[in-house]
This record gives structure tokens, C-alpha cells and sequence, in this order.
């Protein structure tokens, strides 16, 4: 019987990882005049992997 080692047990998952955070990111690149690229995205792990999502702003005042 062959066994694999390489396989990961899915075991039960922590309760932070259901919950999305907002995260800074760094890009290491620049953009066209230089600066470093930057931004704020929605970041969740699955028990695998980050998921990330797009993180818009919204005026307040216009949302009331």
C-alpha cells in the first residue's frame, strides 16, 4: 500500500479564518512617476490559502 507524505490533513478551521480583515498591501514595484504601488484590499484565509478582494471606499455623508 502506497502512502503519500505530501498530502495535508484538512483539519477543523479556526474561527478568524471565516472573518475578512482590511490589509495594507505593497506592491514591489513602482508605478509611472516613481512611487512604490499601495493599496487596501479584503483579505480572508480559507485553511489554504489568502483570498483577497478589492476594497472600495465610500463617503460616509453620502451613504447616510
Amino acid at each position: 500500500m502506497s502512502f503519500d507524505r505530501n498530502l495535508r490533513t484538512v483539519g477543523p478551521q479556526a474561527s478568524w479564518t471565516e472573518i475578512w480583515h482590511l490589509w495594507t498591501v505593497l506592491v514591489p514595484r513602482r508605478s509611472i512617476n516613481g512611487q512604490f504601488v499601495y493599496g487596501r484590499v479584503w483579505r480572508r484565509h480559507d485553511g489554504r490559502d489568502w483570498i483577497y478582494k478589492r476594497f472600495t471606499e465610500f463617503d460616509s455623508e453620502a451613504a447616510a
